[in-house]
């Protein structure tokens, strides 16, 4: 496999909510459509019609899976939806989400974005029980939960078991007769709620909304659980309270420009972060040119607050799919080229300030410069609009290793030298703060200071670095 397929964060999950209206499986298919960006893996959707639930899932893109027979078979007012990327776990059908079982509590599915790094160890103890998993998911850890715990009703075993679950969770949950959405007390991943005539929405992207004409209302509060039935929405915080960590790369690269998230304008937040970046890393350039799609509404920023020309000198291919057949001759960064391309009479000549989201190995990064230059870029500047990683993550979205992140490996010098910039400059920590709006007290900043905000046990870290190796290829 070529190092561009692999050198770059993998996007996490999405979940999707429907509750009341007639057609809840076919507008929870349009919003999963919506959040492909969040999982590209597998997708899949529960739908109630009042005393069973129904289950479709399947390996492959939403507008694959999807297909007008399968829909027909998911009929019911209600239904949950899952996009997956996995950050833990494997990569097969049996992963795919929504989970849907059968206990004492009769027919619940669940959905979730998130990570729990408690889940090995639980897990762990769970086999030693007698528990029985079909999946390696975290996500499984908590159904085993809800089937073992004494109490009366899914609404009360959800709570009790989340209260003992450290992590980052956004979860819904689907019975015969109700909706529930949750979200972890400190409220990593986002979770909003909207409203579409006398139904209600939940969504990790207020950009599911929009194609479905539903209306943003609020975010889903950390630690709120919201109970949707025919008698209407019920809220509670039945979670202990915990100092808020909002992940800040939802910000900067995973989540779409068009969506509130943490109530903030994604789109808004990369503007600022451009300008920041101007302020902060200056280029003597004729062009400002954004490695697409997640670099533009930096760039915008940066070329507003530089005076330096905005272009788009590099043209991505959106129809490249998941896998493609490489040359039998090897072709020189083919794996950048066939989705990224320079527009040569732009770019020929000049001075150039290639503005992204991050640099993870390196090594792709290379290969962007390179082409740049080799279109006859004269210099060749990259800027970054958020600060070197130095960590990964454990709640939710797919990093490498500590040893594969270049940042917390080289120096910004020695990265520089390494991808073969003329300068490389990177937006300082408080600059990016400062430009989502999010108090640092409220922040996960864990992937850029290496602290976490919870614990992290020995044996989950073992677990990501198993993940995380790179799969062998001949």
């Amino acid at each position: 496999m070529d190092d561009s397929q692999t050198d770059g964060f993998r996007d996490e999950c999405g979940v999707f909510g429907i509750h009341g209206h007639a057609e809840a499986a076919r507008l929870a298919y349009l919003g999963l459509y919506q959040l492909q960006h969040r999982g590209q893996e597998s997708c899949g959707i529960v739908s109630s019609d009042g005393a069973q639930l129904r289950s479709e899932r399947a390996m492959g893109l939403v507008s694959e899976v999807f297909t007008e027979e399968r829909l027909n078979r998911l009929p019911g007012a209600s239904a949950i939806g899952h996009t997956r990327y996995s950050t833990a776990g494997e990569v097969s059908v049996r992963e795919a989400q929504p989970f849907l079982v059968a206990g004492r509590l009769g027919q619940i599915a669940i959905c979730h974005n998130g990570n729990l790094p408690f889940a090995t160890e639980e897990r762990r103890r769970l086999e030693e029980a007698g528990a029985i998993f079909s999946s390696t998911s975290d996500t499984e850890v908590v159904l085993h939960g809800i089937a073992r715990s004494r109490a009366g009703t899914v609404e009360e075993a959800i709570p009790e078991v989340l209260r003992e679950t450290e992590g980052a969770f956004s979860m819904l949950f689907l019975t015969p007769d109700a909706l529930i959405a949750i979200r972890d007390p400190r409220g990593f991943r986002p979770l909003a709620l909207g409203r579409l005539g006398d139904a209600w929405v939940v969504a990790s992207e207020t950009c599911a909304f929009d194609l479905i004409d539903a209306v943003y209302v609020r975010d889903v509060e950390p630690g709120e659980m919201i109970r949707i039935t025919r008698e209407g929405l019920h809220s509670s915080h039945p979670l202990p309270a915990r100092p808020h960590s909002h992940c800040i790369f939802e910000h900067v690269y995973f989540a779409r420009p068009d969506s509130l998230v943490y109530g903030r304008s994604v789109n808004q937040s990369r503007h600022k972060m451009g300008r920041r970046l101007a302020v902060e890393q200056p280029a003597d350039a004729d062009l400002v040119v954004p490695v697409p799609d997640s670099g533009v509404a930096a760039s915008v920023g940066y070329a507003a607050e530089s005076g330096i020309s905005f272009r788009h000198g590099l043209v991505r291919n959106h129809y490249v799919g998941r896998t493609f057949i490489e040359p039998k001759q090897s072709i020189r960064s083919f794996g950048v080229r066939v989705k990224l391309n320079p527009v040569r009479d732009l770019i020929k000549g000049k001075r150039v300030v290639l503005i992204d989201d991050s640099i993870v190995r390196g090594t792709t990064s290379k290969k962007i410069v390179r082409m740049v230059r080799e279109a006859g870029a004269t210099q060749v500047h990259m800027r970054i609009s958020c600060p070197p990683t130095l960590s990964p993550c454990y709640y939710g979205v797919d990093t490498p290793n500590k040893s594969d992140l270049i940042g917390a490996q080289m120096s910004v010098a020695e990265i520089c030298e390494f991808i073969e910039a003329d300068s490389l400059g990177y937006l300082s920590l408080e600059g990016m703060l400062e430009a989502c709006g999010i108090p640092a007290e409220a922040s996960c900043v864990a992937c850029w200071t290496g602290r976490y905000p919870t614990r992290i046990t020995g044996e989950a870290e073992t677990m990501f670095a198993r993940e995380r190796e790179p799969v062998p290829t001949d």
